[in-house]
């Protein structure tokens, strides 16, 4: 619904505006209607960090979802790539990787978005929730034969890293293809779609965070990156309309 919602409203201004023309709101408010979810969220957490009001839906989802050490459910290509997503493969392709390639192609102003927005969200709000909260990672229950993380993690649950970064590489790429480009657009959020879910399904399946841990960690990604998509919005506008250096150099008399 959202990313219709946006899909729709993004395309209908930069159809009918010119490149100049005013941000669009519905970027701004889904942004802060994010980060104020995500904020609540982490507050309620803070005042009940063992059991949030979540903790029934999270205990009852672990239970059916959570993967043990000894079986080969995590580990196979499909898991083990929105784990790589979440880590240093992933992040090598967001904060340098990607801006260095639209450096390239003549769009830097898009590459200093996607630095910006790889900045509010990976930084800011993942790890300065992650400080403020510090919710516990689900432990071993041998009674209930369930196991914690699977994998390396760090401190605080809450939100999850990778959820986040999911999050914000299907907005961050989503602002980046032109409104004009509609299919092009669509096909990346049905791709984005299962991108975000992926990475929730991954992070619970591996005990490495709750599932409310892996929802709010996805909306604080996309607020982040919404909320520059909004900022940046006359500069992105200016490069979808930019053609790509090389090419306008081959069409050159």
């Amino acid at each position: 619904m959202m990313a219709s919602e946006v899909t729709t409203s993004i395309g209908t201004d930069a159809g009918t505006a010119a490149p100049e023309a005013r941000r669009p709101r519905v970027l701004l408010v889904w942004a802060l209607v994010l980060l104020a979810a995500f904020a609540l969220m982490g507050v309620l957490v803070a005042l009940h960090v063992d059991g949030p009001f979540t903790q029934p839906v999270d205990d009852w989802w672990r239970r059916v979802v959570g993967a043990a050490p000894d079986g080969g459910s995590h580990t196979w290509f499909l898991p083990m790539f929105f784990q790589y997503l979440g880590e240093a493969p992933g992040a090598l392709f967001m904060v340098i990787l990607l801006p260095l390639g639209l450096v390239a192609v003549g769009r830097w102003r898009s590459a200093v978005f996607v630095f910006a927005a790889c900045m509010v969200s990976l930084g800011l709000y993942s790890q300065g929730m992650k400080n403020l909260v510090d919710r516990p990672r689900p432990a071993v229950d041998e009674a209930l034969e369930l196991f914690g993380p699977l994998f390396r993690v760090d401190h605080g649950s809450f939100p999850s890293g990778h959820a986040v970064a999911a999050g914000a590489v299907v907005f961050i790429i989503a602002a980046l293809i032109p409104a004009r480009r509609a299919a092009l657009r669509t096909t990346w959020w049905i791709i984005g779609a299962f991108i975000m879910v992926g990475m929730m399904w991954q992070r619970t399946l591996i005990n490495a965070h709750w599932l409310s841990d892996a929802f709010f960690g996805v909306a604080a990604g996309a607020a982040g990156v919404l909320l520059m998509w909004w900022a940046f919005w006359p500069w992105l506008q200016r490069d979808h309309d930019r053609p790509v250096w090389f090419l306008h150099r081959r069409a050159r008399p």
